[in-house]
């Protein structure tokens, strides 16, 4: 198979995918006759041909993904005009405090922000898929410690935590303030419409 008809493939299979999909999963459409090096550079040079395009080829956490550029989101979201529901500033600066400080409990998060963190809040961003409990602090009641996953990291758009925004004052005293802001921008510009349970949730 010449590299023409390899990346026909490649962009057949990443165009139709539900999800991201990773090398090793590529590699499957050629019988693992493609090594990982060769995928690679395949793909960056059909990242290359829709460099013009409104849609990009991206590479996240779980792999690789077709999706549309950020400056034709207006467009599209004049199919569908209604505008996703805004998190909550609990839901916010909790998931920011996991983002930035992870493993956290749920203890360390209160003392970040300075009040009791309600269930719904957790359980808003568990559902969303966005953070799990990674296992246990060796402390009385053995606290979980909460973490993001990849699907918040495809979600927005990144490959590792590395690449989210920094901060301005990650250890002042209004730390919580900081956060939430900062990561809120992010979820408005890349995340999907949430399900309605991880939206507004109370303190």
């Amino acid at each position: 198979m010449n590299t023409s008809e390899a990346k026909k493939v490649l962009e057949t299979a990443l165009l139709c995918a539900q999800e991201p999909l990773a090398l090793n999963d590529l590699r499957r459409l050629f019988n693992d006759e493609l090594n990982a090096d060769t995928l690679r550079v395949l793909l960056d040079e059909l990242r290359e041909d829709w460099s013009d395009g409104g849609l990009e080829l991206a590479r996240l956490s779980a792999g690789w993904r077709f999706q549309s550029r950020k400056d034709m989101q207006d467009y599209l979201g004049r199919l569908n005009p209604e505008r996703p529901p805004r998190y909550s500033r609990a839901v916010m600066e909790t998931l920011a405090i996991i983002a930035y400080r992870q493993p956290v409990t749920r203890g360390d998060i209160e003392d970040i922000r300075g009040v009791t963190v309600s269930t719904q809040v957790v359980k808003a961003l568990e559902e969303r898929g966005w953070v799990d409990v990674i296992g246990h602090r060796d402390a009385p009641g053995r606290p979980g410690l909460y973490a993001t996953t990849r699907a918040f990291l495809d979600d927005l758009g990144l490959r590792s935590l590395d690449e989210l925004p920094p901060l301005s004052d990650a250890g002042g005293d209004d730390f919580s303030a900081s956060l939430g802001p900062t990561l809120e921008q992010k979820v408005i510009d890349f995340a999907p419409t949430p399900p309605p349970s991880a939206a507004q949730t109370p303190s």
